[in-house]
């Protein structure tokens, strides 16, 4: 199959056919690349190649598309000419780009010398099309360590590679705990007060203890593999369950020994197992040997730091060790003889009951299964299934429990705050989008109201589209407010003051049946917040306690200082160690059901009636809280009220100390706003551009329009006399950062204004505070552009 570059844009695309004895067909439809990659790495998964065929349904791939991407393994397909064909959804979050697929894990392994050179490994087979597989350990955000294995393999044709990485942490962590549990069972074995060994039919050591190779004055090395006549000087009876022998200690004394064995069939092959007692020890005591090597071994099961269950043929629960009784809060007693299938959550029980059965009947070796857990309290547990044997048959079961609630919780914590950051970039784009629509409304609007004045019939018409777009401008600025992306103007606050003075509004907001109160703290100290986003935030909470208690009820707002002293993981946010002031919003209405805690900060969430609310609010809320590196908690129940539990940093401060960089006011001192000067107005959006050079003409200026920053450079470099430079921040090519460094190095005389439909602080980053460079937000009127710009002439 022969992929070109030109293909990837071409509408011709290809869909899966079939897929047959490890062959993937490909046929001409309209499934598209993913189609390919899902056929492609099918090939690549079985052996196979990959294949052009008729025209066939696109219905397949989607349905194999569909598979793949719920496959645990992040699973990446890449062609030689280096586009991505296919990813799934693991993949989105453990694999980098097509370009550098190891590219998140490489980061992770920056001193571990072997896991780069493994990496580099596979980067070199990727990029001749040979198959590869490791598994490497790399350092963890929180300092442990995580295995992964990645593998590289052909895709079914030369013309692609498939990319597959698992994380197979918890896999290495039960395999670390069993042999950990088998050392110490061997040391056990190997310390016992008697010697054990096992011989085959003729006679040849299979197996020898410590003990008993002390006893006999030689290494394991020189017993296991020999002969019993050559070790003992005879061959006990195998038929005789107890035999007498003198035996030859290190030093050539004889001592007495007692022989008790057993025979048993493993595959057909017979062995003994045999136990060997030192001078003839009497029965009695060899009895007390027993029990003491049973105690041992209760020792090593019971103290085993993972849940151990030992299971007979018909199910149930023949032993189970101490940590398996304090995961499930059950006593040994309520355990023993019960099924083990019933401590298993009743939607897990039918898989996990024909997964055991399949381990009892032979039919697979073990099996590993995820299970929810009845019990005390919901448990999400890692069952590792294996058979235990006796007489080379099939005894029953050993099942480890490993708990792994805690890690599911936070991958799903993790998960939320992956979307939630998400959601937040989306939202900020959108509103920069919306912001450059809005300036060239507003602004056009302005233009239109110069021509036609009160009296005029399209006077009212105007306005309405004006107000409409600055209704639209305040919707935008919450969409904002959730990314963390809105212009706000921080200063010292005095929480108490501000809800004093925030009170009598609430008050009319609430309405006469709810009542409001007020629990401040003492010596609270200060925050540092946008005094107006701070009202917001106190405002929207009301509201929506309002609405959950339409029946009335009362609204308490209670302040308090909170000393954090390690960090708290509440949800998927993680609050530092430190001083906090603890703003308390609770109510006594309807409460919020379980299923909607996790998606109310979600912008444009509502769980009121259509058209009763936008599902910014507590959206808006939680942006402004963030922004102001602050953090915000909701405890809620049906029918028992909500808490909404604000912290805000402390500070301890006089906020007549703090001094402010004074920002471009919207609108110069004064009614005229005339000038002269040229002015140079870089702008990508032609609608914002040409209504901001209207403006500015109309003003008496001399305006130079640039499209982009790279002619922009062309004008800068060509001498002209400008005064002010007004440039867009973010432009295709050059940005506004960038064209405003170069200005400042090269014309410092040219005053620097730029606009933005992101935040100042978005805007300014990686331009020094005190470069004297201005800041005019969008959406801005024609007054508010004309004033920024008098306002930087008049600064000389």
């Amino acid at each position: 199959m022969n992929l070109r570059t030109d293909a990837i844009a071409s509408p011709l695309v290809l869909c899966l056919a079939a897929s047959v004895a490890g062959t993937a067909v490909l046929g001409v439809a309209e499934a598209g690349w993913p189609a390919i990659a899902a056929a492609a790495l099918v090939a690549a998964l079985s052996g196979g190649k990959l294949l052009l065929g008729a025209r066939r349904p696109a219905g397949d791939a989607a349905i194999l598309a569909g598979a793949l991407d719920s496959e645990s393994r992040a699973v990446l397909v890449v062609a030689s000419i280096g586009a991505e064909l296919y990813r799934n959804q693991a993949a989105r979050r453990l694999l980098g780009p097509a370009s550098d697929p190891l590219a998140p894990l490489k980061s992770l392994a920056a001193d571990d010398d072997r896991a780069l050179a493994e990496m580099e490994r596979l980067d070199a087979a990727a990029s001749v099309g040979a198959p590869r597989r490791t598994e490497v350990s790399l350092v963890s955000a929180g300092g442990g360590r995580e295995w992964f294995t990645l593998e590289v393999r052909p895709a079914g044709t030369p013309q692609a590679v498939a990319w597959i990485a698992e994380d197979v942490s918890a896999r290495r962590a039960i395999e670390e705990t069993l042999r950990r549990e088998n050392e110490l069972l061997s040391d056990f074995v190997d310390l016992l007060p008697v010697g054990c060994y096992s011989a085959d039919a003729d006679g040849t050591v299979r197996y020898v203890n410590q003990r008993l190779a002390e006893w006999l004055g030689k290494s394991g090395d020189e017993i296991v593999g020999h002969n019993l006549a050559d070790v003992f000087g005879i061959v006990p009876n195998p038929e005789e369950e107890r035999a007498e022998l003198r035996l030859r200690g290190r030093s050539g004394e004889v001592f007495q020994a007692l022989v008790a064995h057993s025979v048993f069939d493993e595959g057909g092959e017979m062995f003994t197992r045999s136990v060997v007692v030192r001078d003839l020890v009497p029965e009695q005591q060899w009895e007390k040997a027993l029990r003491a090597a049973e105690r041992r071994f209760r020792w090593l099961f019971d103290d085993a730091p993972v849940g151990i269950a030992l299971v007979d043929l018909d199910g149930g629960v023949g032993a189970c060790n101490l940590a398996l009784q304090a995961m499930l809060g059950i006593d040994r007693d309520d355990m023993i003889g019960r099924p083990v299938i019933d401590v298993v959550a009743e939607e897990n029980r039918a898989a996990a009951s024909e997964q055991l059965g399949k381990v009892i009947a032979g039919s697979t070796p073990g099996t590993h299964l995820e299970v929810r857990l009845k019990g005390r309290r919901n448990l999400i547990a890692q069952l590792f299934v294996s058979p235990s044997h006796e007489d080379g048959e099939i005894s029953g079961l050993v099942i480890h429990f490993i708990d792994a609630t805690e890690q599911r919780n936070l991958e799903m914590q993790f998960a939320q705050s992956q979307k939630m950051q998400a959601m937040g970039q989306l939202a900020g784009g959108v509103a920069h989008d919306f912001n450059n629509l809005l300036t060239a409304m507003i602004g056009f609007c302005d233009l239109l109201l110069q021509r036609h004045g009160a009296g005029d019939p399209s006077f009212a018409d105007i306005m309405q589209v004006k107000q409409n777009a600055n209704r639209a401008a305040s919707l935008v600025r919450q969409l904002l407010a959730f990314s963390r992306r809105q212009a706000l103007q921080p200063r010292l606050l005095n929480v108490t003051d501000a809800l004093a003075e925030l009170s009598n509004l609430l008050r009319r907001l609430l309405g006469e049946t709810i009542e409001l109160r007020m629990v401040h703290g003492r010596a609270l100290g200060l925050v540092r917040v946008d005094p107006g986003q701070f009202d917001q935030v106190i405002i929207n909470l009301a509201v929506n306690a309002r609405d959950a208690m339409p029946g009335g009820g009362a609204l308490t707002i209670r302040t308090n200082t909170v000393h954090v002293d390690q960090p708290v993981q509440r949800g998927p946010e993680l609050m530092p160690a430190g001083d906090y002031v603890q703003i308390e919003v609770a109510d006594t209405g309807t409460g919020i059901g379980k299923e909607n805690l996790a998606r109310i900060f979600e912008p444009f969430f509502s769980t009121k009636e259509v058209g009763a609310g936008t599902g910014l609010g507590l959206s808006t809320v939680y942006g402004i809280v963030r922004q102001t590196d602050g953090f915000i908690f909701v405890e809620s129940e049906p029918g028992q009220g909500t808490i909404f539990s604000i912290y805000l940093p402390r500070i301890d401060a006089d906020p007549a100390a703090e001094t402010k960089r004074a920002p471009v006011q919207s609108e110069a001192v004064g009614t005229d706003l005339t000038g002269s000067g040229t002015i140079l107005l870089v702008e990508d959006e032609d609608a914002v551009r040409l209504f901001g050079a209207r403006a500015l003409r109309n003003k008496g200026y001399t305006v130079i329009e640039a499209r982009s920053g790279e002619q922009a450079m062309e004008v800068l470099n060509g001498g002209e006399p400008i005064e002010v430079l007004i440039s867009d921040v973010v432009m295709p090519g050059m940005d506004g950062v960038t064209l405003a460094r170069f200005v400042r190095m090269e014309r410092p005389a040219i005053k620097v204004i730029l606009i933005s439909g992101y935040s100042e602080d978005v805007a300014r980053d990686g331009i020094d505070p005190d470069a004297g460079i201005h800041f005019l937000p969008k959406p801005f009127s024609l007054k508010q552009l004309a004033g920024a710009v008098k306002q930087v002439m008049d600064e000389g």
